[in-house]
Formats: structure tokens, sequence, C-alpha cells
């Protein structure tokens, strides 16, 4: 049985307890080259499915260098080519020769003249199936892994970073090294996370760092330099960190997401560094993953609002406790407002604005928005609001330690919840929250004296928060919006979130200069966040200055961020 709709992983099948890896990274050709070793929980016979997608398979053993049968099916659209190994009597595992091709989904390679050092720059990024595009693997979160030994072949003026733990670097020739990592705490594939590049360190902490290519090292550790502190908080509402550190890479412009979780080490967009640390929320996210998404996890992408809508949940806790109520209000209401366009944008699909949904046959980078990150919260906040906090909070605590580093789906969340705090889901109406599309009309409400004034004009913004709940209430008006600008200089701030809400505005004005401001936003990031809401609305007003812009920036955007707004493109070429 096949539990995973994205995964040719068998329940009735061995599952693989840790992985080793041994690769050499090369630049030139953009492949990885080298060899996997899967060892099973307990010794198996027969088939073994494992994901791939674009590999290679030069060979196939046992773990002491047999010969094993094996067979590469042929390639599905979304799940990528099976491969079957065939195992001997009490196969403890199996070891498996392969090379990733060029073009591989998880993994983007840049040229010098796209990295702010000057020097090539290599990433991966697995979530949600594209591990299978990086090594052969049961590349579902069902199965989670340790890593005994992962060691990577590199330039020797280039380093290695892992979300593992780092066992040092060993020389290999004049102008190689290996750096090597070992990660003990079982994580999902889509977790297993890796860059190669000119990094360098800043200290935050003992236990905190920030990485980032030198050009920008001072500037990402002043922006992130709270990271300490909001580590501090998260322990305090939901547990002892589990990862021992917390350091931050500060990613290329290409990076598609605002930052991904992955343990020990946080990817983190540079469209971050609005250089006044209005942005820092991402971080409180992406540390809240340390309980919710990293510590517990969603069994498929069925049940990913369990790992975004908790982490939003534990974002604005976070943000609460160090800045106050009214910040998180303020996090809120802008959530309520990107919630809402997502359920726009599926008004034609309403079943993928579900919490619990059925993906079979549906890549998940196509449903990825923002409705199990904020639909989640809602969710939760209602949970909170009818137990009261106390209960709720130690309802939160019971529930990080009984699915402490499992993977769960809603049944088994729900269930808890009813031995924990009998009936408080039917008093909160959670099935109507999981279940059903859009959003129910009793809802949670961001409230606030400080939101409530901002809104009605009644207060001037005091900062960039502030700033960006005023835009999202504002028409586009063009008189109105020409007056902001002069007033808040929103054409040129750092801040692209700022930036980027104001473009959208523009354009739905009909501004002329929306196109430019729209374009010089797509040339500066490859971040989705702004990609697909930017794209969509040009290609609605100005399809050939869409298209022309998406020609000049392709090359600069990963493979997930081209794909989507190809798909955009696509889209609204066929509604014209």
């Amino acid at each position: 049985m096949r539990p995973d709709p994205h995964s040719y992983a068998d329940v009735d099948q061995p599952r693989t307890r840790s992985i080793d890896l041994a690769l050499r990274v090369n630049f030139s050709r953009r492949t990885l080259e080298g060899e996997i070793a899967l060892h099973f929980h307990e010794p198996a016979v027969g088939n073994l499915d494992l994901d791939t997608r674009d590999l290679r398979i030069d060979s196939v053993t046992s773990l002491d260098g047999a010969p094993l049968r094996y067979e590469l099916a042929p390639a599905q659209p979304i799940l990528g080519s099976r491969l079957r190994v065939t195992l001997p009597s009490r196969a403890d595992g199996a070891r498996i020769r392969y090379g990733t091709s060029p073009a591989a989904s998880a993994l983007q390679w840049l040229e010098p003249a796209q990295t702010a050092g000057g020097q090539s720059f290599l990433f991966s990024q697995c979530q949600p199936i594209h591990a299978r595009s990086l090594a052969p693997l049961q590349d579902t979160p069902r199965i989670r892994i340790t890593i005994g030994s992962a060691r990577f072949t590199v330039p020797s003026q280039l380093r290695t970073l892992m979300a593992a733990a780092s066992k040092g670097r060993e020389p290999s020739s004049d102008t190689e090294a290996v750096d090597v990592f070992e990660m003990p705490q079982p994580i999902p594939p889509y977790l297993l996370a890796f860059a190669v590049g000119d990094v360098t360190p800043r200290e935050l902490s003992p236990r905190c760092a920030v990485w980032a290519e030198r050009p920008l090292a001072d500037a990402a550790a002043y922006e992130f330099a709270e990271a300490e502190s909001m580590l501090r908080a998260g322990e305090e509402l939901f547990g002892p960190y589990e990862w021992d550190r917390y350091d931050v890479l500060l990613m290329p412009p290409s990076f598609p997401y605002g930052g991904m979780e992955n343990p020990r080490l946080t990817f983190v967009t540079p469209s971050v560094l609005a250089g006044d640390r209005s942005l820092v929320s991402v971080i409180a996210h992406e540390l809240a993953h340390a309980w919710t998404g990293n510590l517990v996890t969603n069994a498929s992408a069925n049940d990913f609002w369990l790992n975004e809508g908790f982490t939003v949940y534990a974002e604005r806790r976070i943000l609460e406790a160090l800045y106050g109520r009214d910040v998180a209000e303020l996090h809120a209401a802008s959530g309520r407002h990107d919630l809402q366009t997502a359920l726009d944008r599926f008004a034609a699909r309403p079943e993928l604005t579900r919490l619990r949904t059925d993906l079979e046959g549906v890549d998940p980078d196509e449903a990825y928005s923002s409705v199990p990150y904020e639909k989640g919260y809602l969710l939760l906040r209602k949970l909170e609001e009818v137990a009261g906090r106390p209960a709720w909070d130690r309802f939160l605590r019971a529930y990080l330690g009984k699915f402490r580093f499992q993977s769960i789906t809603t049944d088994d969340f729900l269930q808890f919840l009813e031995t924990q705090l009998p009936g408080l889901a039917a008093r909160a109406g959670a099935l109507e929250f999981i279940d059903r599309p859009g959003l129910p009309g009793d809802a949670p409400q961001a409230r606030s004296a400080r939101l409530e004034a901002l809104r009605s004009g009644g207060a001037e913004p005091r900062n960039p928060t502030e700033l960006l709940v005023v835009l999202q209430t504002t028409a586009p008006d063009v008189t109105k919006l020409r007056e902001l600008d002069s007033r808040w200089d929103l054409s040129r701030r750092k801040s692209l979130e700022l930036r980027h809400t104001f473009v959208l505005l523009q354009l739905r004005a009909g501004m002329p200069e929306g196109v430019d401001g729209a374009r010089r936003v797509l040339l500066e990031t490859g971040r989705m966040r702004y990609l697909r809401p930017i794209y969509t609305e040009l290609a609605r007003r100005d399809p050939a200055a869409a298209r022309r812009i998406y020609d000049d920036a392709r090359a600069g955007y990963h493979h997930i961020a081209r794909t989507v707004v190809e798909a955009v493109l696509k889209e609204q070429s066929a509604e014209r």
C-alpha cells in the first residue's frame, strides 16, 4: 500500500532508518556524482521501491558490495521514476551509485555573476517532493531518517554548509576538500539541505550564527541579531530546543521561499534585509518550525497544515511574547489579507482551500498557497479561544511531547485533541475549517486598538509593519497612491514587502509606473511570494510586458519558481 500520494514508498516494504551520502560537486557539469547507502530498520527481503527524478543509476549493490537486481521505470509527470530494487534474504540495506541531472529540480547552480561574492554557488531545496532528484530514496515525510555520514567533495576555495552537525573538513587534493556532516536526529527527506559557496559566519550567540556571502555578512548579522531572543521565547512556550544549534544561511536572491526551516540551518531569502529588522517575522516562523514541522511533521502533503498552520500560530505567539499583543495582531491582520488573496485565487478549485486535502494526481507545488498557513492558524486560534489559553498551552506541550520526532495525519491530531480536551473540536467547529472549503463565518478576527486606528485612518503608521497594514487596506486609486508614494517614498523602499504591495496597487490602478516598479522587483528577487501575484496582475493588464520581464529574469529563478511563473503566464494567456 502507498499511503502518500506523492511517493512510491510502500508500507509493506522495508523502511529506511538512516542514510550515508558521499557526493562530488561538479560545477562545470552542474551535477552531483557519488553514492547513497540506505540502512533499514529491520532486515528484509523482496521489493524495495524508491523515488527518483532525472537520476542516472550506475549500480545497486548490497551494503557489502554484492550486485542487486533493479529496474528504473519510465518517469511519471509528478512522481518521477520508480526505482525497484530486489533484495535478497535478510538484506539490511542497499548501496546505490548514481549521478544527478543538470536540471535536477532540487538543485540550483549559480554562476559567479549571479552571486554577491563573485563565486559559484549551489543550494538544494527539497520541499515538497524534490529530494528524489538529489538522491534515490523513500521521498515521503512518513519515513524519517538520520544521516550517519554525509561527505561533500567541493572546490577547496568554497565551503559546504549542511542542515546537520559539522564534523570538520578533510583535504582531498590541491584543489578539492571534503566537508563531513552527520544528523543524529531523524528528519523527513524534504529537510535534506546543503549549500556550497564562499560564505562566512557572524556569531549571534553561543548557539546561533548567521552565514552569508562576505559582502552581505554584516548586514545579515544586524538583521537577525534577535535570533537568540526568539529561540528562548520559543523554548519558554513550547519546550526544549532539540536541534543543538540554530544557524541561519542568507541565500542568493533566486531562493524561491521566504525561508526554509532546515533543522540547525535555516535558509532565508535576502529579501528580508530591509535594514530595519521589520521582516524578522520570517526568522520567528522558521525557528518555530523547530517544534511544529521539524519535531512533529505532517505525514504527507495532504496534511500540510499540520506543519504550517501550527508554525504560523507558534510564530505569532513568539512575536507576542517579545513585542506585545499589538504587534502579533498586526501580523495576523496581514496574514488574513494574504489568505483572502489565496481564497480568491482558488475560487474555481475550492477543494484546495480545505485544510485536509486530497492531492492524488496534483503536484504539491501547484497547490501551494497561504491557505494551510493562515486558515490553519485561524483554526488553532479558534481552539485556543474556546479552550482558554492556559488549557490550550498545556495541550500544545502534551501534543509536542506525544508526537516528538514523528510524522502524523490530521486524524492523529484530532484523536489526541479529543483525549486531552474532550469536546473542544466540536465546540470550536474544527471540522468546518478542516474539511470544508473557504473560511467559516465565525473564524477569529485580528483585533487591537492600534490596528483599528490604522485601518480607520485615525493614526499614522510608525513602522514598516504598520505601513504594510495601511497599504493592504488602501484602494487602487491613482491620486491616493501618488500621495502615499510622496509621503512614504514607497517606490524606492528597500523593503520588498512594501514595494511589492505598492506595485500591485499601482498595477491595479492602471498606473504606467507600476510596470517599471514590477520589473525592478521581479529582476531583484526569485521569491514566489512576490513573483506569483505580480506576474498574475501584470499578465492581466500587459501580457507582453510580463513575458518580456520573465524572459529577462528567468535565468535567475529557481526551477520551482520558473514552473509557477510559466503556469501563471499560460493561465492568463488562456483567459484572454
